[in-house]
């Protein structure tokens, strides 16, 4: 199986890069990994929803262009009204996708203000890790360390409840 997590913005945190290459080693031995990164637009704080539409829509463009020169990639967008999964439930889904043909999964990270409707519309599914909102650098690291949990389990592994 392959997986590609595409995010907006570059890691800057070295903690961040630290368990994002970690969680990507550990991964080495069940499936590909790549990590593509589109440039996010700077938002300012006081951005207006007009503002916020048009940052959303520059960003959904380089999202959906990535998304193109990945044929045939599953794509799967993270999104906090997305249909929530525990672990099991979660290496389960994985799992069935895997059985059922789709070799490539992508998962897509927005920037600060999420996803366009674009990209939504162009993903396969949306699916939650929480209803809380978490900063996008870190939700590298959680998609990152559930994959490989998910993998563990699959594998029939220990893993932490």
């Amino acid at each position: 199986m392959k997986i590609t997590i595409l995010a907006a913005g570059k890691i800057k945190e070295k903690y961040f890069t630290d368990a994002i290459k970690e969680y990507s080693k550990r991964l080495t031995r069940y499936l590909s990994l790549s990590i593509e990164e589109i440039p996010d637009e700077p938002t300012p704080e006081n951005a207006s929803p007009a503002e916020q539409e048009k940052i959303l829509s520059r960003e959904g463009a380089r999202f959906c262009k990535a998304i193109d020169h990945n044929p045939g990639a599953y794509v799967i967008a993270l999104a906090i009204d997305g249909k929530p999964y525990d672990s099991v439930a979660f290496s389960r889904h994985l799992s069935s996708l895997q059985v059922n043909g789709k070799s490539h999964l992508m998962f897509v990270i927005g920037g600060s203000l999420g996803l366009s409707r674009e990209v939504l519309a162009r993903s396969n599914e949306e699916i939650s890790f929480s209803k809380m909102t978490f900063p996008h650098q870190l939700m590298r690291v959680i998609v990152l360390e559930q994959i490989y949990r998910a993998q563990r389990i699959a594998h029939g592994e220990p893993y932490h409840k």
